[in-house]
Formats: structure tokens, C-alpha cells, sequence
């Protein structure tokens, strides 16, 4: 299983760190060991004093391709949930700073929660998705997916440019402010 992410999605999140906003997807991949286990405690890493959560959609692969059309990704993807892209910000500035990878700061052990998944073949299931991150009770982070700047469709066709999608990859999408 392979996990890729889409960075600067959201032209609010990627204004807030001062980043110029992208003209195709940014990418970057996460080891399976970075997918938190709900049954083991979360513990804030050792190596950051600047611990970031990312509240992001993430869609499911249902179905192995690769340079997949724009007009077909949607019959790639079946589940929908809600992710946290855990992000050691201080790790990540210095990284970038030096332009050098992301992974120390992105792709750590645990660095991936994922929530339930909903099935989209589901009749219920309407978009757009309206989804947020409360922290202590109250709203740190809300999103809706007509922010997004680069939709699931386009993301998938150009991950599936450079990088096999296989059943049961992960898509995490992009945050909104409020990191």
C-alpha cells in the first residue's frame, strides 16, 4: 500500500505558510509505518518543538491503473475518510530552507491518522464534502472541498502519470488553513 499526498491544495493553507500556490499537484509519498494504529497511544515526537495536524479528505484506490485520463479517475476511488497529515513544521522549514526532501518532517512513524471510510457507491453520499478538525471542542481547521485546487480527479490522473495506483493506496488531498 502506498500513501501519497497532495501539498498545497488549498489556496487559504498554502497563503498562511507563505507558499506560492502550485500549478499541478504537489506530491509526496508516506511509508505504510507512517499510518497510526487506533489502538496504540499517539506520542508527540522527540525530534519537533512545532507539531502541526493537517485535517485532509482522503480517498481510497478500488482499482489498479496508471496514466489514468483525467474524464476516468472517478472510477479509481469507491471510500471517502477523514485523515490527519501530522507535519513536524520546524523539521520541514529547516528541510526546505536547505532543499532537501520533505519525508523527515512528513513521512515519520504515526504521522497518519485515518478515519472511517464511506463507501461513495452509496446513494446518499452527495459532494461537496464539508468536513472540519475541532481541537479542545472548538474548530481549529474547516474545510469543503470546492476550496480544493486541484480535485480528486486531477490528482489522480497526475499521480497515475508518474506512479502506479494499486487497490487500496491512499490519497490524502490536501489541508485547508487553520494547520
Amino acid at each position: 500500500m502506498n500513501i501519497f499526498c497532495v501539498g498545497r491544495n488549498y489556496a487559504a493553507h498554502a497563503k498562511e505558510l507563505g507558499n506560492d500556490l502550485p500549478e499541478e499537484p504537489v506530491i509526496f509519498m508516506k511509508p505504510s509505518t507512517a499510518l497510526w494504529l487506533s489502538n496504540t497511544p499517539f506520542l508527540y515526537p522527540s525530534f519537533t518543538k512545532e507539531l502541526h495536524h493537517e485535517i485532509e479528505l482522503v480517498i481510497r484506490i478500488s482499482k489498479n491503473g496508471r496514466n489514468i485520463a483525467e474524464n476516468q479517475a472517478s472510477n479509481y476511488y469507491n471510500a471517502i475518510s477523514l485523515g490527519i497529515d501530522f507535519t513536524a513544521r520546524d523539521i520541514q522549514a529547516d528541510l526546505k530552507k536547505k532543499g532537501l526532501p520533505w519525508e523527515k518532517a512528513k513521512a515519520w512513524d504515526n504521522s497518519a491518522v485515518l478515519g472511517k471510510w464511506i463507501d461513495l457507491t452509496a446513494a446518499h453520499i452527495s459532494t461537496p464534502f464539508h468536513f472540519s478538525l475541532l481541537k479542545n471542542g472548538y474548530p481549529v481547521q474547516v474545510g469543503d472541498s470546492t476550496n480544493m485546487i486541484f480535485s480528486f480527479d486531477k490528482i489522480i490522473a497526475n499521480i497515475s502519470t508518474y506512479f502506479s495506483l494499486n487497490i487500496g493506496d491512499l490519497i490524502y488531498t490536501g489541508t485547508p488553513e487553520g494547520v
